[in-house]
This record gives C-alpha cells, sequence and structure tokens, in this order.
C-alpha cells in the first residue's frame, strides 16, 4: 500500500465514522429498491445466482442490495468501517456477504475469472492512474462479464457549487489527468443533531474521458451505454447543488462488457440496452 492508498484509508475512515452517506446501510431494502439501487438502466436481466464484486464500495449499500436479489457478493474496500458497514447490513437479512480489505489497484487477493459483475461504486477518483484499475478488473471477471463503474465527470470534476459567479460556473483549470487540489479540502458530513461536520477529504485525481474510454477499451471492454447525473428539477436555485447539477453534470455512470467482439455482442447483446 502506497502513501495515497493510505492517506486516503485514513480519510475514508475518518468520513465513515462522521457518518458520511456513503457510510450509511441500506437496512429497509426491498427486492425492488435493492434492484433499483444497482441496477437503475436495466443492464442486469439476471443477478440471482451470479457472482459480483462490490468494489471499493464499501458502507453496506450495494452489497446488501446484490445480495438481497441473490447474488453471491464479495465485498472489497480499503477502509475497515466501510466493510464493517456492509457486515452490518448483510446481518440485518441473515443474508452472507465476503468482504475484503484491500486497494483496488491489486486485486491478487481474487482468483482470475471469478466473477460475473463488477459493480465499481464511486471510488476510481481516488487513484491517479485508472488504467491500473481497469487491468484489475479485466482479471477478476468472466468472459462476457459486466463491469459498472461510476466516476466523476472529468470535465467538470473541479467545479464545485459554490464557483457560481451569478452567470454561471465557470472553467479554470487545465483539462488533464491529474491530482485535483481544492481551496477548502474538508467535506462537509450532515451530523445526527442536524449540524455539518466538517472533515478532510480524500485526495482526488482527474481522468479525462480519453483515458476512461480508451482506458477501458484497451483491456478488451465493449462500451454499453453511458449516463450523466443530472437534476430532476424544474427550476433550482442558482448556486445549489441541484441547480449546479442541472448546469455541470458532475458523475458518469458506464456499463461495459468484459472479453466479447462486436460481433457476438451483437448477438448476445441484453434485450432492454440501448
Amino acid at each position: 500500500m502506497d502513501e495515497i492508498a493510505r492517506y486516503n484509508r485514513d480519510r475514508w475512515e475518518a468520513l465513515a465514522q462522521a457518518g458520511v452517506e456513503y457510510s450509511i446501510p441500506y437496512l429497509d431494502l426491498t427486492p425492488e429498491t435493492a434492484r433499483q439501487a444497482v441496477d437503475p438502466n436495466g443492464m442486469l436481466p439476471q443477478i440471482a445466482g451470479k457472482d459480483v464484486l462490490c468494489l471499493a464500495s464499501g458502507g453496506g449499500q450495494q452489497s446488501a442490495a446484490f445480495a438481497l436479489l441473490g447474488a453471491s457478493v464479495t465485498a472489497l474496500d480499503i477502509t475497515p468501517t466501510q466493510l464493517e458497514r456492509d457486515r452490518r447490513a448483510a446481518a440485518h437479512y441473515g443474508l452472507r456477504v465476503r468482504t475484503m480489505q484491500g486497494d483496488m489497484r491489486d486485486l491478487s487477493a481474487l482468483d482470475a475469472d471469478a466473477f460475473d459483475v463488477v459493480w465499481h461504486g464511486h471510488s476510481l477518483n481516488f487513484v491517479p492512474d485508472a488504467r491500473q484499475v481497469f487491468a484489475q478488473v479485466a482479471r477478476v471477471l468472466r468472459p462476457g462479464g459486466m463491469y459498472h463503474l461510476s466516476c466523476a465527470n472529468p470535465f467538470t470534476h473541479p467545479l464545485a457549487k459554490e464557483d457560481w459567479d451569478g452567470h454561471g460556473y465557470p472553467l479554470r483549470h487545465a483539462y488533464a489527468d491529474g491530482e485535483v487540489v481544492y481551496d477548502d479540502p474538508h467535506w462537509d458530513v450532515a451530523a445526527p443533531d442536524g449540524g455539518v461536520r466538517r472533515v478532510v477529504g480524500p485526495r482526488e485525481f482527474r481522468h479525462t474521458l480519453h483515458t476512461l474510454i480508451n482506458g477501458m477499451a484497451a483491456e478488451g471492454f465493449v462500451l454499453l451505454g453511458v449516463w450523466e447525473t443530472v437534476s430532476a428539477e424544474a427550476s433550482p436555485a442558482p448556486g445549489s447543488w441541484e441547480h449546479f447539477k442541472s448546469i455541470a453534470a458532475p458523475y458518469l455512470t458506464f456499463w461495459a462488457r468484459w472479453g466479447q467482439s462486436l460481433e457476438v455482442d451483437a448477438v448476445c447483446a441484453f434485450p432492454n440496452q440501448p
């Protein structure tokens, strides 16, 4: 584990202990809400009986949803408290989830060709080189396996709702791979008493769109779809998070399949995918 991994492990441990929203287990799931949580785009027609790796997405959320839907789930995360939340959620439902502490850049503790689905939570931006992760995911996926990736939109990654200047959210930073340094490194975490806890966040890195797409393609992934996070509000207040999302979509979601040619994809495509 290198210096970046150690630093981000400690930062995520502090965030999880402070109660950041990504560390709060889903304890009221139904089969319907579980599916919505892990597959809102309808890319997984069959989940029951599948081997699923929840990669760097600890917290007792997606792991619990997949297990409730009948998958055999492994949760790998770098943060002990996040993994404890996975175990807590599994116990709540009377289910089993295997938990492993590790760095998403090194999956050597997992067998090759071991998973049908790798569900990668919003965490890629905490490592400098996305391509290292793609190579690891390709190794552990079975041929035809599905890869879900959520990450920051590289075009808007350095921006925040606080950048509202009365006219828009101006782009000021060079568009390139590399570390994103914020003027204020703190995350605001909602406290149970209604207040806000300020916790120093992890180090973050931008991966340009060509790095993301070409990096996946180089490892044999076939892109099946891309979705952007935008606001559902009609007229959000300028400078608010919802307004920011309506102007500068902050997140991207990719679904890709590994290890099959375009010709095979043409005859094996899921019926509900675009």
